[in-house]
């Protein structure tokens, strides 16, 4: 009987593991797509690799919905100006005409978390001492702040590849602990500063791939603060019961004094 207990853990434990790959593999592929959109223009190779896309219809969340169909309308209609047009309104969204800090959705968390909307602030240092704390750290070739948010979405994708190869190995230490730094960048980063960014970036943008890169972010992170409040649901409440306990025993022992 025991035995039979024993396998029948171990094979859900398995497939828990199995289903948390293939999913985080899903996830892996959003952030990588989000990264390279804000990390530089859209040339032709990659406008014909968008146009091969099938982006999902009915995800569950309006603002991924909304976000992909407003970028699915833009590349069918797509015509041979739209690389030109992609470049100048990448340039109109996020660079901006460099009179002040408010002129673009400059995509540096500095920028939205600093008083006076500085480049290269407290936030830029704890990202790094994140990315260095998980043996990472930015390639030579790139020139930006380590806080720009293509470079803040490669990390999740990277996490997120740790966490698929330690599910494939059943590693499920290590896969809990990357799904920790995970949701705790999403929450300490991520969502701290980037719907203040995607608001500019509805003003500035003109073309629907980037209007739709907006919505298609805003909802995409409500989807992972979902995920990991269902991951670590259990783990949050049995914390609450176990300060609520505590807090029981303490008036208790108050009362019998």
């Amino acid at each position: 009987m025991t035995d039979t207990v024993t396998t029948d853990l171990a094979a859900e434990e398995a497939a828990d593991l199995a289903a948390l790959a293939e999913l985080t593999t899903q996830r892996c592929a959003v952030y990588r797509l989000l990264a390279r959109l804000y990390r530089v223009e859209v040339d032709e190779e990659f406008l014909a690799e968008l146009k091969a896309m099938r982006f999902p219809a009915a995800t569950g969340n309006t603002a991924v919905d909304a976000g992909y169909r407003t970028i699915a309308a833009y590349l069918s209609g797509a015509d041979a100006h739209a690389i030109t047009d992609l470049a100048v309104d990448y340039v109109r969204a996020f660079i901006g005409h460099g009179i002040d800090a408010y002129s673009a959705a400059y995509p540096f968390e500095s920028v939205y978390t600093s008083p006076k909307r500085l480049m290269m602030q407290e936030a830029r240092d704890e990202v790094l001492a994140v990315y260095r704390s998980e043996g990472l750290d930015k390639l030579p070739t790139w020139k930006e702040s380590e806080d720009h948010l293509a470079l803040e979405l490669e990390f999740m994708a990277v996490l997120g590849d740790r966490i698929v190869a330690a599910a494939e190995a059943g590693n499920e230490d290590e896969a809990e602990r990357l799904l920790a730094t995970q949701r705790n960048f999403l929450e300490d980063h991520l969502a701290s500063w980037v719907p203040l960014m995607t608001a500019d970036l509805r003003r500035f943008a003109q073309c629907g791939l980037y209007r739709g890169l907006a919505s298609l972010t805003d909802g995409f992170i409500q989807v992972e603060q979902e995920f990991f409040d269902e991951i670590f649901g259990d783990e949050n409440e049995a914390a609450e019961t176990a300060e609520t306990e505590a807090a029981t025993d303490a008036a208790g022992a108050e009362e019998a004094e």
